[in-house]
């Protein structure tokens, strides 16, 4: 196929706790850092794309970005899909370029999510998820959805504690060869097993953490990154799946849109999962990365447990995942998050994450997952010869 869509900028901050930053200084940070990463000058995007901020919202926060950056792009957009916005936001600046919009599209995401809310602020203000009438008045919250979906999950395919311990500890030993991981302490599955039930069976050290970060790319025409500094990554394939918003609506427990959205993407690319050598996936908790590699198609059911305790997501494994640290270890900042996804895979394309890096990394898939299982969005990526 012809490749239209080429990353050229990529940048993440620093990302735990970085009192005195907010979601805009965080956002500019990697946004302008990005932009340099390309070879380009703020005059040449022509396209900005945003998320949100729980933290400090804003009805405009595109608009309110351009002007502190004192961009002024012609096309401007936001994204509001929880987990799944950075892939989305991806697949949208894609577009874009693909029907001539736009040649230089800067996707800029961030939040003080940590620093930013007071103590259980994010709970609180991700409590909307729950529906008004028949989740909301019985005690939902996200973790006890999420361990609704483990408990079933175990049940129909025998993952088991250990085995979602071990998911946690692999991730933790990635985010300890990445400088700006927010946790870097190593864990082991002791450590997972003795730390507190949040919702059961998960545990604290089974769900993701809470951050301050900042994650942008940028996604240029192919015809106009040979005048950039990186042109050898490229997107290859999108999709997106939903099958509900609240999980009591949901069809089932252990089947969600990551199926259809990973197999829009595979078509779209013309690959297939096989061919993948890194995966960056979600990981709200524990349970969230395991049921996605089997939706995906990149694990058949009921393989998540024993591929990960046969060290199969390992950077030497046959299936490295989620080589940062993803969002149990390096850190999840709200939009930013899903980028972080993104941002890796790119890294991991160049051949450009020093001790993390996979060997001769070609293919990357990348996938977002907003609330409770409900919204999602793939990406193919890959090393442009």
């Amino acid at each position: 196929m012809t490749l239209q869509a080429i990353f050229t900028g990529a940048h993440v901050t620093q990302v735990g706790e970085l009192t005195g930053r907010s979601s805009l200084s965080l956002m500019a940070e990697a946004g302008l850092a990005a932009i340099a990463d390309a070879g380009l000058a703020a005059a040449d995007i022509d396209g900005l794309l945003c998320a949100y901020s729980i933290s400090e919202p804003h009805p405009m926060l595109t608009s309110w970005y351009a002007e502190y950056v004192g961009l002024s792009p012609r096309t401007m957009l936001s994204i509001q899909m929880g987990g799944a916005t950075g892939c989305m936001l991806v697949a949208q600046a894609a577009a874009l370029i693909e029907a001539g919009y736009c040649r230089n599209v800067l996707i800029a995401t961030g939040e003080n999510r940590l620093s930013g809310l007071a103590r259980d602020g994010a709970v609180a203000a991700l409590a909307d998820f729950g529906h008004p009438e028949f989740e909301k008045p019985y005690g939902f919250s996200i973790p006890a959805a999420y361990a609704l979906v483990a408990q079933r999950y175990m049940h129909e395919y025998g993952i088991t504690l250990d085995e979602l311990a071990d998911i946690a500890v692999t991730q933790r030993e990635h985010a300890m060869r990445h400088p700006k991981a927010h946790k870097r302490t190593p864990i082991t599955r002791d450590d997972v097993n003795a730390s507190r039930i949040i919702a059961s069976p998960l545990r604290l050290l089974d769900c993701c953490l809470i951050s301050d970060g900042g994650a942008a790319v940028v996604l240029s025409a192919s015809d106009s990154a040979k005048d950039t500094r990186h042109a050898e990554v490229a997107l290859l394939g999108s999709g997106q799946g939903h099958t509900h918003e609240h999980l009591v609506a949901a069809p089932s427990l252990v089947d969600f849109g990551c199926r259809q959205s990973a197999a829009a993407a595979f078509e779209c690319a013309g690959m297939t999962p096989g061919e993948i050598d890194v995966a960056e996936v979600y990981d709200s908790f524990t349970i969230t990365l395991a049921v996605t590699l089997e939706s995906s198609g990149l694990l058949g059911r009921g393989e998540a447990g024993p591929a990960v305790r046969e060290g199969a997501l390992r950077l030497n494994g046959r299936l490295p995942c989620n080589t940062h640290g993803g969002l149990l270890s390096f850190g999840h900042s709200g939009a930013a998050g899903g980028l972080f996804h993104v941002v890796e895979a790119i890294e991991q394309l160049r051949h450009a994450a020093g001790d993390r890096q996979v060997a001769d990394a070609a293919f990357a898939f990348v996938h977002g997952c907003g609330g409770v299982m409900s919204a999602h969005s793939s990406l193919v990526m890959g090393r442009v010869a």
